[in-house]
């Protein structure tokens, strides 16, 4: 999927704003719920030394004596609990831990808080240490620490815990002088609780305020960053972005530089300057490109003129030493014809029939370079007439191969028809000319006792025609060459045109030739033509004899 830079600067700043924004406000909330909490055992301290010095107060005056009320019950430990005013009224003496817990019962009835005295060393069971409370009495003993505190969870309520110890004072050896203690020792300790609900609450109201309010201010500064940015960024890089498109189109390089006083001006006062330089280059190259094409058409035209007129200079040529020659062949057939009838009974007659073959086998191969050299030049001049026809391009192979038996046996090569009847619409003697110049040259390069494979099918509307021969094959750096015209390897009395005329030839019938050849396995040449005829225009042929 593909995004625009606003949708990823949005989404990235949105998604670093959450991130720092959560933690900052994950951050504030621990440290809300610490003060809360740290507040709260402050509190508790402070009660704890209020406690602590009501009881020395008390202590200090030795207890207290209150009215005896009907449910006050008289504390069973103390000497003299008792006493009796002259009027009869009755009073009860009260000592600090009695104080204390009914200080504790007060307090609880209000559900404000509760402290409780607590020993490891009981004279009361009622002051039996509970396990948070055991564990810190445990502690002060042993670890001298001064306080120990703790959240619990209480009959599914939150409280707070606190505790810290009771050390024995002057006042205190009245009482627990029998126990043993000194001044300065552990009696115990005083834990108070203080329920911690409603603090909680607030503590989860407040962290509902912060995400709520956290939100708002991500949502003003995501909307203010969106309104900046896509008025200071995006929207002049789009300008900048669609007059680069226009500068693609029509390479229009005249535009105003945005002024916006920053880097996005010189951004776009350095896209000018290039759209301004490239149309300068561009402008200067086509002069140039211009000025080139018109000379390279002013040289091919004179060239084309050139191998027009070399052409038909060659043509001319080839065809007025055509009947010369052909006269010459002939005088010498007569001459070899008259020898041969005189007998070989004098050696000047011997030798004369040997300068006769000589002088005949040349001129055989000058006729044949010269038709060929004929030709191949009315090929690329266009003028290579042609007679289409339908015919069975069996019957006509089947001929040319007949043609070849004899010379075939002499070299001991076995030429095999494999052909199915294919009737095409072509030059019946053009189609033998190609043939026959493919089976003379894998007969020139197949060696004694091997066989030459003439294969013909029909396939997808097409004739499909192959000659193979296990010769010494073509290397691949000749494959390519060997259709050119004067290319020759190595075959003795070669013109070099055979190829280039049959490529001509193929071409002139819209079809295809090539060459496949492994060297030391043989080649297999092979061309294909349609069976019904497409016109092509000549000035394809002869662009396929200069290829």
């Amino acid at each position: 999927m593909r995004l625009n830079l606003g949708l990823k600067y949005i989404i990235s700043t949105a998604v670093i704003l959450v991130l720092v924004m959560g933690i900052m406000l994950f951050v504030i909330s621990k440290r809300h719920e610490e003060l809360v909490i740290e507040q709260t055992r402050i509190q508790a301290k402070a009660l704890f030394q209020q406690v602590v010095i009501t009881r020395r107060w008390i202590a200090d005056h030795g207890g207290v004596f209150v009215e005896k009320l009907p449910w006050v019950e008289i504390n069973p430990y103390l000497k003299n609990p008792l006493i009796v005013d002259k009027e009869g009224k009755r009073y009860v003496k009260e000592n600090p831990a009695m104080v204390t817990k009914q200080l504790s019962m007060y307090a609880q009835k209000d559900r404000l808080y509760s402290f409780h005295i607590t020993s490891l060393k009981l004279m009361n069971p009622e002051n039996a240490p509970d396990a948070f409370e055991k564990i810190a009495l445990r502690d002060f003993e042993e670890k001298k620490i001064t306080e120990s505190s703790k959240m619990e969870n209480i009959g599914g309520s939150a409280y707070f815990r606190y505790i810290s110890p009771l050390y024995v004072e002057q006042a205190c050896l009245e009482c627990h002088n029998k126990q043993g203690y000194k001044v300065g020792d552990i009696r115990g300790a005083i834990s108070i609780t203080v329920p911690m609900d409603y603090a909680l609450s607030v503590i989860d109201s407040d962290r509902r305020y912060m995400a709520f309010g956290g939100l708002a201010i991500l949502l003003v500064l995501m909307t203010s960053l969106f309104m900046m940015t896509r008025q200071m960024v995006i929207r002049p890089i789009n300008r900048i972005r669609d007059r680069m498109h226009g500068f693609s189109k029509d390479g229009d390089a005249d535009m105003a530089v945005m002024h916006t006083g920053d880097e996005i001006e010189d951004l776009c006062r350095s896209f000018v300057d290039m759209a301004r330089s490239i149309n300068g280059y561009h402008t200067c190259l086509q002069e140039k490109i211009h000025a080139a094409t018109d000379e390279l058409v002013e040289k091919n035209e004179a060239l084309l003129r050139l191998n027009r007129t070399k052409s038909q200079f060659i043509a001319k040529v080839s065809h007025e030493l055509r009947t010369p020659l052909t006269s010459i062949k002939g005088a010498m057939d007569y001459l070899s014809a008259r020898l041969a009838v005189k007998g070989s009974g004098d050696t000047c007659d011997d030798d004369l029939k040997v300068f006769f073959e000589v002088i005949k086998n040349n001129s055989d191969r000058l006729i044949r370079l010269v038709n060929n050299m004929l030709d191949y030049e009315r090929i690329e001049l266009g003028e290579f007439e042609m007679s289409f026809r339908e015919i069975n391009l069996k019957d006509i192979f089947q001929e040319v191969v007949t043609g070849f038996r004899s010379e075939a046996l002499k070299k001991g090569v076995d030429i095999v028809l494999e052909a199915r009847d294919v009737v095409v619409s072509a030059d019946e003697d053009r189609m033998k000319q190609v043939l026959i110049n493919l089976v003379s040259n894998a007969l020139n390069f197949s060696p004694a006792s091997s066989r030459i494979i003439v294969a013909l099918e029909e396939k997808d509307a097409y004739a499909h025609v192959s000659v193979s021969d296990s010769g010494s094959g073509i290397p691949d750096s000749e494959k390519e060459l060997i259709f050119r015209q004067f290319y020759s390897k190595g075959v003795r009395g070669g013109t070099g045109l055979g190829l280039a005329i049959c490529k001509g030839i193929i071409v002139a019938h819209n079809g295809e030739i090539g060459v496949e050849s492994t060297v030391g396995r043989g080649s297999r040449f092979y061309f294909r033509i349609p069976k019904e005829r497409v016109e092509i225009h000549e000035d394809e042929t002869a662009a396929a004899c200069h290829r």
